[in-house]
């Protein structure tokens, strides 16, 4: 199994992009953008946003941020994940995702 040491690298969000909602959004866009996902398991119409990275400083902050705009995430290892349906379509609106 291959070893990264980034994935223990500690990351710091600067403390203008903590400060302001706006560029928190906007940091979250390009992360979830980079490494998130958004499904729909139709059978039971279970929604998920999710963020994957090995990086735990990472997760974290995420984490954080997330909290600090108004949602509730869940965290395992390598992920973090929305799965309540109205913070999910909440969450989505206010990221604003490009459309491809």
């Amino acid at each position: 199994m291959p070893f990264s040491p980034r994935a223990n690298l500690k990351i710091q969000i600067p403390s203008w992009i903590i400060s302001n909602k706006k560029y928190i959004v906007r940091y979250l866009r390009g992360l979830y953008e980079a490494e998130g996902s958004y499904s729909v398991h139709k059978p039971t119409y279970t929604y998920k946003v999710r963020f994957s990275n090995s990086n735990i400083s990472m997760l974290e902050n995420v984490s954080k941020l997330v909290t600090k705009i108004g949602f509730h995430p869940h965290r395992s290892k390598k992920m973090i994940q929305l799965s309540k349906k109205n913070e999910v379509l909440k969450f989505l609106k206010l990221i604003q995702f490009r459309k491809y």
